[in-house]
């Protein structure tokens, strides 16, 4: 829920004619208005569409709600975040497959991940598998390209090209009622079965608490069609995907205080295991050559989050965090001296945020916040030498950030300046080298006329990010010479949004003009499997693109309504390194063209019905922009039907998906194909 513009003039009338009314029904039954006598009317909550904090936001923004969630026929994060413009999710196929996300061709480890507020932090890979974050607790999803326009928030949100916030519901309750409570059951082809249970309790007037626990099962073994030539035009057989099985179980609790209207507090505990087969690429008579591949995850975090506004003019917060990250992984088919292979990964991390808001003047607002952690790997093989050589890393990290935020009817404009500071340690070998870097921000949005909601903006933001601690000391891949990347982004762009009038529907629209430039890129390559990587240093890559967003929602009369909506992406990623090199001028690899995606939705009193799309043009697998390395362009059209009712004091949901109607056989990343036709059913119970 966000706050309305009160210089709106039909709010203000709004607002102004209920505290009328309010007031008039005192007097009357009062007889009179005793001016001593302090008076309690009822709460006034004013709220406005996430689509119009889209159109107002001076970098890009994009909302995805739980309501437009339920109709978009996905099952994690990472299918949702599918999409959004400008981004690309390297999905490896499957149910447990490995699913990260780059936005507009920076990679995975420019986009930070974001859970309730606070990141969420992978050091050894820098990419976190957001493939692992269930739907079913999730209110809203929202991606900030450059930074938010919040700028009362840690500074680890300052530091990176984008933003992925992952928001959780909180606990509302209805007046009289102390509990809320979700059961949700889904089960699909491919041995799917997933259920989930959300559970509310109010505590007392100051506390509350909620659990979310769900487990997820599957074999993973769809039918795929295996190419026998590499270009795609020869023979073909029918295979099925082998070891891609998976089991999922997530618990979370948290507790929440609200102390009063201006001091609050929440404290989360988080625990994820996770067993999955990794499938390996899909080669012409040896199929099955890397279906041998086992990896074990088990993830947990504890996090706090303190809020206080002490006045009008000033507040402040505090994160503090407990991470500990635990990774096994097993290959029993290898030609080394031992026949197979394993290891070990351990890593914590150590994390305190403290941030301060004071806000000068009515339209201007300064904050201050400062981030401090510590982060430490271990890891074990099976080859003890190995184990003995590793470097065990230590790193310690300090994040500030000054930043500025200026408001009124026409301009919203914000400015930060973060300073990172990294000392980097290491117990064996050599580390890599310490940093000390600066990176400002800048970004401004401007409504030139007050009768349209249009408005224009722009941003640049300077940014830089280290490389992991796998690229640098992991004992088969690492190099600890690989050069930190150093990125600019620029944009320009505009939005439009209208409300609905009579027959005239509610419209929105953003388009964005970007330009990155990107020194020593680092790109992170699969090889062989998902679990082994080649780490390079690109040298210089320009990304030129555009980004549309457009939707729109009509109510056709009192029963039913229709929403539409829809994102189109041009990327032109491009290694500019040497112009005598062979690779100059090629789209970098996995970076599609053109993409988008598209969703429509009938909505009834009766029932609901919504079909959505995503489609890519071609892509290259290599550098190397040649045919052999093409992979095809792919649509993936699913489609949804759903039925509210109640029984008794519950409200039962059913949802029937059929996903990939058309059977495409596709593969995003190649040899690693997706499933096909596929039908899910899900049962949701609210108490």
């Amino acid at each position: 829920m966000f706050l309305f513009d009160f210089n709106s003039v039909s709010v203000r009338i709004l607002f102004l004619l209920k505290m009328f009314l309010i007031s008039s029904t005192i007097i009357f039954a009062e007889g009179r208005l005793d001016t001593t006598k302090v008076y309690h009317i009822e709460e006034v909550i004013v709220t406005e569409q996430y689509r119009n904090t889209e159109t107002r936001s001076s970098s890009p923004l994009q909302i995805l709600s739980s309501s437009q969630i339920e109709k978009l026929n996905v099952l994690h994060v990472s299918d949702a975040v599918k999409y959004f413009s400008g981004v690309t999710v390297k999905d490896y196929g499957g149910i447990g497959g490995l699913k990260t996300v780059s936005v507009r061709s920076l990679g995975a480890a420019h986009t930070a991940v974001s859970y309730d507020g606070i990141a969420i932090t992978d050091c050894q890979t820098g990419q976190i598998d957001i493939g692992r974050f269930s739907l079913d607790n999730v209110d809203v999803l929202s991606l900030h390209n450059g930074q938010s326009d919040n700028i009362f928030q840690s500074a680890r949100l300052f530091a990176s090209a984008s933003l992925l916030n992952i928001r959780t519901l909180s606990p509302k309750f209805a007046e009289g009622k102390t509990y809320n409570g979700k059961l949700s059951v889904k089960a699909g082809s491919f041995g799917l079965i997933n259920p989930s249970l959300l559970y509310q309790q109010k505590i007392n007037k100051t506390l509350s608490s909620t659990l979310s626990a769900e487990w997820l099962s599957a074999h993973g073994e769809y039918p795929y069609v295996l190419q026998h030539s590499y270009l795609g035009d020869g023979i073909t057989s029918l295979e099925k995907r082998k070891n891609s099985d998976v089991r999922n179980f997530r618990i979370e609790t948290a507790l929440h205080a609200a102390f009063s209207e201006n001091e609050s507090a929440n404290l989360k505990l988080y625990f994820y295991n996770s067993e999955r087969g990794l499938p390996g690429g899909t080669i012409l008579y040896n199929e099955g050559a890397f279906t041998s591949q086992r990896m074990w995850d088990n993830t947990f975090f504890v996090q706090s989050h303190y809020e206080k506004d002490f006045s009008r003019k000033f507040a402040m917060q505090i994160n503090a965090k407990y991470h500990h990250g635990f990774l096994h992984y097993l290959d029993t088919v290898v030609w080394n001296s031992y026949g197979y292979e394993e290891s070990y990964f351990t890593q914590n991390e150590y994390y305190l945020s403290a941030s301060a808001l004071y806000r000068a003047f009515d339209k201007l607002s300064f904050s201050l916040s400062t981030d401090a952690s510590v982060n430490n790997m271990f890891a074990r093989f099976e080859n003890e030498a190995l184990t003995n050589e590793f470097a065990k890393p230590l790193r310690y990290s300090q994040l500030s950030v000054l930043a500025a935020k200026y408001v009124d009817n026409n301009i919203l404009a914000t400015a930060s300046l973060l300073s990172t500071i990294v000392v980097e340690k290491v117990t064996v070998g050599n580390a890599a080298p310490n940093q000390n870097r600066l990176s400002p921000y800048v970004s401004i949005t401007y409504k030139p006329f007050t009768a349209a909601d249009l408005r224009l903006r722009a941003f640049y933001k300077n940014i830089f990010r280290l490389p992991t601690f796998n690229d640098l000391y992991y004992a088969r891949i690492g190099n600890a010479n690989l050069r930190p990347e150093n990125t600019d982004q620029f944009n320009i762009g505009m939005t439009y949004s209208s409300d609905s009038k009579g027959d005239i529907p509610q419209i929105s629209i953003t388009a964005d003009v970007y330009r990155n430039n990107v020194k020593d890129k680092i790109v992170a390559m699969p090889t062989k499997n998902l679990f082994k990587w080649t780490m390079l240093n690109l040298g210089k890559v320009e990304i030129t693109g555009i980004d549309l967003t457009a939707e729109t929602h009509m109510k056709i009369n009192r029963d039913i309504a229709i929403v539409a909506g829809g994102t189109y992406t041009y990327q032109r990623a491009v290694d500019v390194t040497d112009k005598q090199s062979s690779t100059y001028s090629h789209q970098i690899p996995y970076t599609p063209r053109v993409s988008g995606s598209g969703r429509f939705a009938i909505e009834t009193s009766w029932f609901d019905i919504a079909y959505s799309v995503l489609w890519s043009g071609k892509r290259y697998s290599l550098f190397q922009n040649y045919a052999e390395n093409r992979l095809p362009g792919y649509s993936d059209h699913s489609v949804s039907a759903s039925k509210d009712f109640s029984f008794k004091d519950k409200l039962i949901s059913l949802n029937l998906e059929v996903l990939n109607i058309l059977n495409e056989n596709y593969a995003i990343v190649k040899w690693f194909p997706m499933p096909g036709r596929s039908v899910r059913g899900t049962v949701n119970i609210k108490f």
